[in-house]
């Protein structure tokens, strides 16, 4: 099958499984899981940074699956902090050329960071995914990515 094709698959899986879960841990667990599968060459970190609402301008590790992530990331540093404080999806052909790039793990190379928002239109978290390979994500990920996003939690009342 080809990108796109996976994705609408897996979409199709983590909305039926999620109909009627409310409870964003469960979402997010179970999302990160799902695409992480249905990507096993290409997803090498996947996971949530969530605002802190003890702390709306940081990002703290929530669910994902992998090797050790930051625990914190403030707005506007590396690729996640960039997305959260732009509001906007982060396509990084190579972190390692990323000058404000954040090193967690180096045996990342490529990235691909997703605003996550609520129902009010606030920003709750960054989805991030990291690959071992040089440019693997692109516009057809920004496209599925950003929807399903929209999809799984803009009914979500939670920050």
């Amino acid at each position: 099958m080809n990108k796109p094709d996976i994705y609408q698959d897996v979409t199709k899986k983590i909305i039926a499984v999620l109909d009627g879960e409310t409870n964003i841990t469960a979402q997010m667990a179970t999302l990160i899981c799902l695409l992480a599968g249905a990507f096993p060459s290409a997803y090498y970190w996947t996971g949530f940074y969530c605002v802190d609402p003890d702390n709306p301008s940081e990002l703290v590790i929530g669910p994902y699956q992998g090797t050790l992530g930051c625990l914190r990331i403030p707005f506007g540093r590396g690729v996640c902090g960039t997305a959260a404080i732009q509001q906007q999806t982060q396509i990084i052909d190579n972190v390692h050329k990323v000058q404000n790039h954040i090193a967690c793990e180096i045996a990342s190379t490529s990235e691909i960071a997703v605003p996550v928002f609520n129902a009010k239109s606030e920003l709750i978290a960054v989805f991030d995914v990291d690959s071992t390979q040089v440019a693997m994500f692109d516009d057809i990920d920004k496209h599925y990515l950003e929807a399903l996003m929209a999809r799984v939690f803009s009914n979500t009342t939670n920050h």
